[in-house]
C-alpha cells in the first residue's frame, strides 16, 4: 500500500490548530497557501508568546529560588552570630537589650554631624591602631557611704612602748583613720513577745493583758521584718524560696518552702492596698510604657504544665512619682492590654505586638512607636555582613544615632524646651532618615534581614515620629524594659510559678520592690517600714503614708 500523502488542506500539515481554521476553506491553492501561512505565523506568535511566558515565569521562581537562599544564609549567619557571637554591639560598644537607649545616646555622634566609619586596620597588622603608649588611668577608690553604721576600732600602742629615748612620756598628738567594709552575717533570732497581765488582788475586777503587738500575718509565727527579708530575698536578689529554706536550715531552723510560700502569699494580700494606689497614680498619667514577657505557671486550670503565660508590665506616673506594675494573666490575648488600661485615655509606648491592637483603635488613646525596636532590625542587618564590612544598614544605624544624639542634649531640657529641640533638629533628621527609607525600600527584598528591617520601619513610621509632637513623649519603650529586666533575671533563678496564687503574688511584690527602686528608695528598708505600719492603717490616708515617695529617709534608716 502506498504511503499516503498529507492532504495540502490538513491542519496538521502546516502545525496549525483546527479551531483557528475557517470552515470553508477556499479551493484556490494560492489562497489556501496564503490563509495557511497566516494561521503558521499566529501558531509560532502564540507559542513564541507560551514561551516568553514560560521563561519569565522561570525567571521568577530563579530570583524567588535565590532571596529564599538568601533569606536562609542570612538567618544561618545571625543565628551563628547570636550564639557564638560577643554578646555586645561590636561596632558601637553598647549592651544589647536593656539601658540600649541610653547606650545609644553615649555613644551617638552629634546631631549636626556626618557618621564617622572606624579608622582603618593597619596594612601590615589588620588590627585597629591604638595608643601604645597611653596607659589607662588607675580608678581612686569611692568613700565608702555615709549613712553606713560606723564602729570605732581604737589601736594604741603598749603605754611600755611609749617612752621616749630622753625618757619623757609620749603623749598623743593626733590619730590615723582608715575605713574597711564589713558585714555582719544575716542572724536568726526569736523575738518573745511577753505580754505582762495585771490583775486586782480582791479580785473585783477581770484581769488586763497588754496587747499583742499588730501583726502583718496574725497566725503565723513570721515576724514583720522577717517577711520585708523574705520578699526582698526572693524578688530583688532572686533567690528561690526552696534556698531560703536552706539558709534558715543552717540556723537550725526548719521552714517547708511551702509555708514560706503561704507567706509570701499572704503578704502579698496584706499589700494589695498599696498596690492599689500605685495602680491609681499610674492611670493618672497620660503616657504609659508597656511590655510583657513569659511566664510558667504549672497549675492552671484546662492547661499544660508547660503552657506559657504572660507577665506584663506597665510604667509611668508623673515626675517625683515612677510607679512600675506587673500584672499576670494566662493569656496574650488583645483584651489584657484593654482591661489593664481601661478607662485611661493617654499616649500608650508599646512594641508592634498586635497584642496592642485592639487598645490603639480605643478613643482618647495614642500609640507610639518605639525607635529601639526599629533600630535592633537593623542591628540584625548588619550582623549578616561579611566581618568589617559596612552597608545601608549602618547607614540607618547612623541616622537613628543622630537621633538619640539630640536626646542627650535634651535631658537637661524642660519640656518646652525639648520640644523646640525636637521639631528643628530631630524633625530635619526624621525628613533625612524617610527620603533615605523611600530610596532604598523598593530595591532590597522584602525577605531578606534588611528588608524586614525596611519594612517595619515603614509600617510603623508615623507611630515613630509621633514622639516629635510634645516635649514630654518617650522616644522608646526602654523604660519599660529596664523594669521588666529584675523579673527575667529573677526568673532564670526560680523558672516558674506554682500555683495562679503565686503568679499574682509575685507581680505585686515585684510591683511595690521596683517601684520602690525607681524612686531610689532601698528596698528592703521600704518593705520593713510598710509592713511595720501595715497592721494599723485603717484609712486611705494611712495608706498613702505608707507610698515610696511619702517617705523620708529617716523613717527608713529606723532600726
Amino acid at each position: 500500500m502506498p504511503p499516503r500523502i498529507a492532504d495540502p488542506r490538513s491542519n496538521a500539515a502546516f502545525g496549525v490548530c483546527a479551531s483557528t481554521l475557517p470552515e470553508q476553506l477556499p479551493d484556490d491553492p494560492t489562497a489556501l497557501k496564503a490563509l495557511l501561512r497566516e494561521q503558521q505565523r499566529a501558531f509560532e506568535a502564540r507559542e513564541a508568546e507560551r514561551q516568553a511566558a514560560f521563561d519569565a515565569r522561570e525567571a521568577e521562581l530563579q530570583k524567588a529560588f535565590e532571596a529564599r537562599i538568601l533569606e536562609l544564609y542570612e538567618q544561618l549567619r545571625l543565628a551563628r552570630r547570636r550564639l557564638f557571637g560577643p554578646s555586645s554591639e561590636s561596632h558601637a560598644g553598647q549592651g544589647w537589650l536593656f539601658d540600649e537607649a541610653e547606650a545609644l545616646a553615649e555613644s551617638a555622634p552629634a546631631a549636626g554631624d556626618t557618621a564617622t566609619l572606624p579608622p582603618p586596620a593597619t596594612e601590615t597588622t589588620g588590627q585597629m591602631p591604638t595608643d601604645a603608649g597611653k596607659k589607662k588611668a588607675r580608678g581612686k577608690r569611692k568613700p565608702l557611704p555615709v549613712a553606713l553604721p560606723r564602729i570605732d576600732v581604737v589601736h594604741e600602742i603598749p603605754e611600755a612602748e611609749r617612752t621616749c629615748a630622753c625618757g619623757t612620756p609620749m603623749v598623743e598628738i593626733g590619730q590615723d583613720v582608715s575605713e574597711q567594709l564589713d558585714i555582719v552575717p544575716m542572724q536568726v533570732r526569736v523575738l518573745r513577745h511577753i505580754r505582762k497581765r495585771y490583775g486586782c488582788p480582791q479580785g473585783d475586777q477581770a484581769p488586763l493583758t497588754a496587747p499583742a503587738p499588730a501583726q502583718v500575718l496574725p497566725k503565723s509565727n513570721a515576724s514583720n521584718d522577717l517577711l520585708a527579708m523574705l520578699l526582698v530575698t526572693k524578688y530583688v536578689d532572686g533567690l528561690p524560696l526552696a534556698r531560703f529554706e536552706y539558709v534558715l536550715a543552717r540556723a537550725g531552723v526548719l521552714v517547708p518552702r511551702q509555708t514560706l510560700a503561704r507567706w509570701v502569699i499572704g503578704t502579698a494580700r496584706a499589700l494589695q492596698p498599696i498596690a492599689n494606689l500605685m495602680h491609681d497614680v499610674l492611670l493618672g498619667h497620660d503616657v504609659i510604657h508597656m511590655d510583657e514577657t513569659p511566664v510558667q505557671v504549672l497549675k492552671e486550670p484546662g492547661r499544660a504544665a508547660t503552657s506559657k503565660s504572660q507577665m506584663w508590665v506597665q510604667r509611668g506616673g508623673p515626675s517625683g512619682k515612677p510607679v512600675i506594675l506587673f500584672e499576670y494573666d494566662p493569656s496574650r490575648a488583645q483584651a489584657v492590654p484593654l482591661r489593664l488600661l481601661e478607662g485611661w485615655k493617654g499616649h500608650l509606648m508599646a512594641d508592634a505586638l498586635e497584642s496592642y491592637g485592639a487598645i490603639s483603635f480605643t478613643e482618647g488613646v495614642t500609640r507610639l512607636g518605639c525607635w529601639v525596636h526599629a533600630r535592633r532590625r537593623f542591628v540584625d542587618a548588619g550582623k549578616v555582613l561579611p566581618e568589617g564590612k559596612r552597608g545601608r544598614a549602618h547607614e540607618a544605624l547612623a541616622l537613628i544615632g543622630k537621633l538619640y544624639a539630640i536626646e542627650k542634649d535634651a535631658r537637661k531640657l524642660n519640656d518646652a524646651q525639648r520640644l523646640v529641640l525636637r521639631q528643628t533638629r530631630s524633625r530635619a533628621v526624621i525628613n533625612e532618615l524617610r527620603r533615605w527609607l523611600d530610596q532604598v525600600l523598593p530595591t532590597v527584598p522584602p525577605t531578606s534581614v534588611l528588608g524586614g528591617a525596611l519594612g517595619y520601619l515603614h509600617r510603623q513610621w508615623p507611630r515613630l515620629i509621633r514622639y516629635l509632637e510634645r516635649g514630654d513623649l518617650p522616644i522608646d519603650n526602654n523604660p519599660a524594659e529596664n523594669a521588666i529586666r529584675p523579673f527575667v533575671v529573677g526568673r532564670k533563678a526560680w523558672l516558674f510559678s506554682d500555683t495562679q496564687a503565686g503568679a499574682r503574688a509575685s507581680a505585686l511584690i515585684y510591683s511595690l520592690v521596683e517601684t520602690a527602686k525607681a524612686n531610689g528608695v532601698e528596698p528592703y528598708l521600704w518593705l520593713r517600714h510598710a509592713l511595720r505600719g501595715l497592721p494599723a492603717a485603717t484609712t486611705v490616708e494611712h495608706f498613702e503614708a505608707l507610698l515610696p515617695w511619702n517617705l523620708k529617709a529617716e523613717q527608713l534608716i529606723t532600726a
